[in-house]
């Protein structure tokens, strides 16, 4: 880097909007990862609207700080009242819990604080020395490449966004055609529009993710809120939050090598924290001297989870800097996220918006430090937050919704498309669909419909000679096929480690009950 873009750097860092937007992002992260029910994903949906009228670097540093430490958030209510706030801290609850009916609470907590900071910067640092040499990789690329790019990120994420293939894909198509409305780009002639005009520039993108992912799930949490009448209530923590020197070391190989796992899990685009975290769990396991404890509150148990879920969220963000792959349903909202700022994933963002993209990539290791400091001050008031009633919390996050969608274009119309879309996000949760795969395909689909059609121009009439006479296309027609099947790899892994936990249950179960 030159002298001049390490002074920008600085001076973007070190801005008060940028300071201020990091504060934000890992405090409202850190509240919304230990809220049981909400997610990064949603958190970022609804604050993008904000970042619109933010500097670039402050706006996308405090979405990524919301991603990591909404991660880290989901082990507060995990760890302390058996309810993880994400699904990447289901396996932490195991030996988490564990630990608090030992009265370890506070021990577990700084455990699990520690192992996500670390876990963070690694993944930081991989995403820094990683990212820009990867780049180079899109400088070869054209329209066919574009559209098998494209393509290739709406199998990953819509094969497993959901439990069944099928339906993912599904979902893609809808996210597809979604995508089509608005004026055809060679014809000029206007596409679904039904008389519409505010419809001829497109869906907005905004409006449709705050619906999908935000209202959606407000409309389910008031749907159960008679079923969970019976929430558990947080417990105090007390004792010492850090954990031993001695402690430390013996957990140390643990957190690195769960940070490694972690970090190529969030390589894999649509492999998730989820995966990533009962990995680490299994391997710390495996490579344990004390398989026995686990599941009973040994603090490996803790710590491998905790450190490979957030290094995943620096993995993830490498695809997506790097080619506009989403790694997770979280970085397909942060690609709208770049693309609302100007941004085209790609070698610009490391040449021409070298400045913008190594302070978020900077802001992004300062946010993790941040939430380890955060955490260990305030996990005791953070976990009170995770019991806070729906009845609260809905009415804050519909007017949210409301005002976010309207403030991206000043028009009542993106209302109205952010209610739409809440309806539709509503009901295809209830029938086993997932959001994520709409949003890739509006995001993607122009840019796959783009690239196809000019294709077809560039191939003069040999379409299929043209493609198997690009050694990338090639590779990347490869790379589509094995995504179709990697849903049952990545199957494996999840039964796998379900199969754990339930091993885990069951020893913990007769050592709690010896009669058994």
């Amino acid at each position: 880097m030159s002298p001049d873009i390490v002074s920008q750097i600085i001076h973007h860092l070190f801005s008060i909007q940028t300071m201020v937007a990091l504060v934000v992002g890992v405090v409202g992260g850190i509240l919304v990862g230990s809220l049981p029910g909400l997610s990064a994903t949603m958190a970022i949906a609804l604050l993008i609207p904000i970042t619109f009228g933010m500097d670039p670097v402050a706006g996308l540093t405090m979405l990524t700080a919301i991603y990591t430490a909404a991660m880290y958030g989901g082990s507060i209510s995990a760890i302390l009242i058996h309810t993880p706030g994400t699904p990447a801290s289901a396996a932490t609850s195991l030996d988490g819990y564990q630990m608090t009916l030992k009265g370890q609470g506070a021990k577990a907590i700084g455990i699990s604080t520690i192992s996500s900071m670390i876990g963070g910067m690694l993944s930081a640092l991989a995403l820094l020395f990683l990212a820009p040499p990867l780049s180079k990789v899109s400088l070869m690329f054209s329209a066919p490449e574009y559209f098998l790019i494209a393509i290739f990120g709406l199998t990953i994420i819509g094969s497993l966004a959901s439990k069944s293939m099928v339906k993912g894909l599904t979902a893609g198509v809808i996210g597809l055609l979604i995508g089509a409305i608005g004026v055809d780009i060679l014809t000029g002639y206007p596409r679904f529009t039904f008389g519409f005009p505010a419809l001829e520039t497109g869906v907005s993108l905004v409006p449709a993710m705050i619906g999908l992912f935000s209202l959606s799930q407000v409309m389910i949490q008031a749907e159960n809120r008679g079923k969970n009448q019976g929430k558990k209530k947080a417990l105090n923590i007390e004792g010492k939050v850090l954990p031993t020197w001695a402690e430390f070391k013996g957990i140390f190989a643990t957190i690195i090598r769960s940070s490694g796992i972690g970090t190529f899990v969030g390589m894999l685009p649509g492999a998730g924290a989820d995966i990533g975290s009962w990995v680490s769990y299994n391997e710390a396991k495996r490579f344990s001297k004390h398989k026995e404890k686990f599941g009973k509150g040994h603090i490996e148990g803790v710590a491998a989870p905790e450190a490979a879920n957030n290094a995943v969220s620096g993995g993830a963000l490498i695809p997506l800097l790097t080619l506009g792959i989403p790694g997770s349903a979280a970085t397909a909202v942060l690609l709208g996220g770049l693309m609302i700022q100007g941004l085209i994933p790609g070698r610009e963002l490391f040449t021409t918006h070298a400045d913008i993209t190594y302070s978020v990539i900077f802001g992004f290791i300062i946010a993790n430090i941040l939430m380890g400091i955060v955490g260990l001050l305030g996990a005791k008031y953070f976990v009170k937050v995770s019991v806070v009633s729906d009845a609260i919390l809905a009415p804050i996050i519909i007017t949210l919704c409301v005002v976010g969608s309207y403030a991206i274009n000043n028009n009542v119309f993106d209302i109205w498309v952010m209610i739409i879309f809440g309806f539709i996000g509503y009901f295809i949760r209830k029938t086993g669909f997932h959001p994520a795969p709409i949003i890739l395909g509006m995001v993607l689909g122009p840019i796959a419909e783009r690239g196809f059609r000019q294709s077809v121009l560039m191939a003069k009439g040999d379409l299929l000679g043209f493609y198997f006479s690009r050694p990338i296309t090639v590779v990347l027609m490869i790379l589509v096929l094995i995504a179709l099947f990697s849903p049952m790899i990545m199957n494996w892994w999840v039964k796998k480690g379900a199969g754990n936990m339930d091993e885990s249950k069951s020893d913990g179960d007769v050592a709690d009950n010896p009669t058994k």
